[in-house]
């Protein structure tokens, strides 16, 4: 009688899902690193002051004076003379007591930053609302 050496084992490698589990570590490390809560790149002002808490949207104004509104996790552009606009709506799906964050790079002019103001004082004006204007600032070093 011819006896076999072969014998069925019931072994599991383990070294294939390792490097599986290995890959997908890396993919996912990389990828978490390229979600950017703010899109644009703002140099705030410095400043010492709490930040404000509440329900709020944010207009953000870059270095070259460029205007876009956040809406949910999108930035929107917006140009200067739709500014009013845009903000009313905005505004109108809010409570009466939100306010509007500007997120504006440091080398932005004073006056790019009365637009947004006056946008809101305006509508605070036309509508009998109280919503209030913050202008976003990193924290003091």
């Amino acid at each position: 009688m011819i006896k076999s050496n072969f014998k069925n084992g019931v072994e599991f490698n383990l070294s294939t899902q390792a490097d599986l589990v290995f890959l997908l570590l890396i993919f996912f490390m990389i990828t978490s690193t390229l979600v950017s809560p703010n899109a644009i790149k703002l140099l705030l002002p410095n400043s010492s002051s709490k930040a404000a808490t509440g329900r709020s949207f944010e207009v953000y104004i870059d270095e070259n004076l460029d205007y876009a509104i956040l809406q949910g996790k999108d930035l929107m552009a917006v140009e200067e003379e739709n500014l009013n606009e845009e903000i009313e709506s905005r505004l109108a799906l809010e409570n009466d007591d939100a306010a509007v964050v500007i997120r504006a790079d440091k080398t932005v002019p004073v006056q790019n930053l009365v637009y947004v103001i006056d946008a809101v004082n305006n509508i605070n004006e036309l509508q009998g609302k109280q919503h209030k204007v913050i202008l976003a600032t990193s924290p003091k070093k």
